[in-house]
């Protein structure tokens, strides 16, 4: 008998509410483990030196590296999530300026969506279904690269996401907030404090916390999996999918459980595929799922504790709000030419072939050119 057989017994012969509760214990237990990854990470960029500071400041001082830094660093582990983490420890431990963060957190949303496109290779064969899911997979693609083709420039010319998250900053302590003892800081202090007094090399924490980071947001995304996705499609086109606001709602709250942009917009590709949804049904919820991500961004900076590390949060929050209420009204942009995309890259291996090498270049090469350029 395999391992899979003897956990699939035991499981069966646990009662229901029992493993239920066993279940959020376990997500609770990798939150916490995800909250004392990000203390650690920042306590080593402030234990790192001056040295790494320049050199990360020399990086993101031009805008548009920061912005490729965010896309290519989030295509590569594929977790928006964990790259605006970084990110705000990075800001919490003085490391990286707010005006260079935001940037890297523009290109973290472009980034993130590569899953979702992968998800609808599944359907090459059949090309109804794929032309469908395909769809469903780029219109988040669109969306968010239309929301940075508009939002870098205007942030750069106007400071819009930078004054705005300062004013969010400055109103949270004026009414106590983050600014008096922060009972997440009070929690993790005893076990950051001793995993700290024992790995006393800067270098070594770094990789710790940046494991400890990376396996507690898998282990998040798979409990939450187990705990949630085996409900979840039958009820989608129901209850979830009839009103614009309840699917963008449902976006937002769904992502912020799973903790996983990727995931909570990967699910809906095959069941656009199958013709149970549209492109119209699931473009407010990709939306909503963009929002949602921003919850472990914010979680991230309770733990850091610094006003510059919550106006980085703010700063994540406050750009895709932005981004929905300037394309949102005008969504049948991003509608459409998923669509004439979908369908472009359906009628043949040949453009199927060429859209692959696009979509390469937009997600790797231009690492090349932030290498040369530094």
């Amino acid at each position: 008998m395999s391992f899979l057989d003897v956990k699939q017994t035991v499981e069966n012969k646990i009662p229901p509410s029992v493993l239920l509760v066993f279940q959020f214990a376990q997500v609770f237990f990798f939150v916490y483990l995800f909250l004392v990854s990000i203390d650690l990470l920042g306590t080593a960029f402030k234990l790192s030196g001056s040295g790494i500071v320049e050199s990360l400041m020399q990086a993101t001082a031009n805008p548009f590296i920061g912005l490729i830094i965010g896309i290519v660093t989030t295509s590569i582990i594929q977790s928006s999530s964990t790259t605006t983490s970084i990110i705000v420890a990075m800001v919490g431990a003085d490391m990286l300026a707010l005006q260079n963060a935001i940037p890297m957190v523009m290109g973290a949303n472009i980034g993130t969506t590569v899953t979702c496109t992968i998800v609808s290779f599944g359907y090459i064969g059949r090309k109804a279904e794929f032309e469908r899911s395909f769809r469903a997979s780029i219109v988040h693609d669109i969306f968010n690269i239309c929301a940075t083709s508009l939002l870098f420039p205007l942030e750069m010319a106007t400071g819009l996401i930078h004054r705005s998250a300062i004013i969010m900053v400055d109103a949270f302590q004026g009414v106590g907030g983050f600014s008096l003892v922060s009972p997440v800081k009070v929690v993790l202090d005893p076990v950051t404090s001793l995993v700290t007094s024992i790995v006393t090399n800067h270098f070594l924490l770094l990789v710790l916390a940046l494991i400890l980071l990376f396996f507690s947001m898998s282990r998040i995304v798979s409990s939450m999996k187990g705990i949630v996705m085996e409900k979840i499609e039958g009820v989608l086109n129901k209850y979830l999918f009839r009103n614009v606001f309840v699917s963008m709602l449902f976006g937002c709250f769904f992502t912020a459980l799973v903790q996983s942009s990727s995931i909570a917009t990967s699910i809906i590709v095959p069941l656009v595929g199958a013709g149970l949804l549209t492109i119209e049904q699931i473009f407010p919820y990709t939306l909503g799922a963009n929002v949602g991500t921003t919850i472990t961004a914010l979680l991230a900076a309770l733990s850091v504790g610094s006003a510059p590390a919550m106006a980085v949060a703010f700063a994540h929050l406050l750009f895709n709000i932005f981004g929905i209420v300037i394309i949102f009204p005008f969504r049948w942009i991003p509608i459409t030419a998923a669509k004439k995309l979908a369908a472009f890259v359906a009628v043949s291996k040949k453009n199927f072939l060429i859209f692959i090498i696009l979509f390469l270049s937009l997600h790797f090469i231009p690492i090349i050119f932030a290498i040369f350029y530094h």
